[in-house]
């Protein structure tokens, strides 16, 4: 199974970092939040991954073209263009796609643009959030419900898209950012089948607007819900906050 990662964004409201770094390559404990992310899908056994960039992606390729280099210790000899390893440490044996989906494609469209590299059900996520969230957990609820969409839902901190549900955990009505309402929220860790790309008309498309309220109102969107930690990385208050609690060693997501 693919895990596919939204990480094209200009992550405007994090711009003290993302003027210099695309928002997923923001580090965390020296590592960047992508990577973070990327471990939680490892711990499912999904390390397979296929990243949806954008804004500076060619940062994002670097990384990972570089990835053995940067985590270990190196001996160069400049004559022969020769680099030895000192400190050969065991790497993640993950396969990553890089995909360029375009600077401003919105998060509908960049799924939509990946589509030929998926063969199946696959998961889909933010470069940007963390929880201490059991992936395998939710897809086991994915194929237990037979439906064509899962939404890991959380509890509202107050200012995101709620999610109205029945009593069965089926997906009554997905409606974003409403004002002054509280509930469940799109969490931002999903189980899809292919088809739901057909509901994804272009680049234009938002995935969390008409897609994900088609799904509902089709009786295809189930929710899973998760009460444990979650945050999303929107400011750089949540990135001091998330950076404190890997350096206290509190982190809930650490693996």
């Amino acid at each position: 199974m693919k895990a596919v990662i939204l990480a094209g964004g200009y992550g405007t409201r994090l711009s003290e970092e993302t003027d210099l770094v695309p928002k997923p390559l923001v580090e965390i404990g020296g590592r960047p939040i992508l990577w973070h992310v990327m471990k939680l899908y490892a711990a499912a056994n999904i390390t397979d991954f296929v990243i949806c960039a954008g804004y500076k992606a060619s940062m994002i390729k670097h990384y990972f073209a570089s990835y053995f280099l940067e985590i270990n210790d190196i001996e160069i000899r400049t004559a022969t263009r020769e680099i030895n390893y000192l400190t050969p440490k065991s790497l993640d044996d993950w396969t990553v796609k890089i995909i360029d989906t375009g600077l401003d494609t919105m998060t509908g469209g960049r799924i939509k643009r990946v589509a030929p590299y998926l063969d199946g059900t696959f998961c889909l996520t933010y470069g940007d959030g963390v929880a201490d969230l059991d992936i395998a957990k939710v897809i086991e609820f994915h194929r237990s419900h037979g439906r064509l969409a899962t939404v890991t839902t959380v509890p509202s901190p107050g200012r995101f898209g709620i999610l109205d549900m029945g009593s069965n955990d089926a997906v009554l009505r997905f409606h974003e950012k409403p004002d002054a309402e509280m509930g469940w929220i799109n969490g931002g860790f999903f189980v899809l089948e292919p088809s739901v790309v057909d509901y994804i008309e272009a680049d234009e498309t938002i995935w969390e607007r008409q897609p994900l309220e088609r799904l509902a109102a089709d009786g295809q969107l189930m929710a899973y819900r998760h009460s444990g930690f979650w945050k999303a990385m929107d400011t750089l208050r949540d990135r001091r906050d998330l950076e404190e609690l890997w350096a206290n060693g509190s982190a809930p997501w650490r693996l």
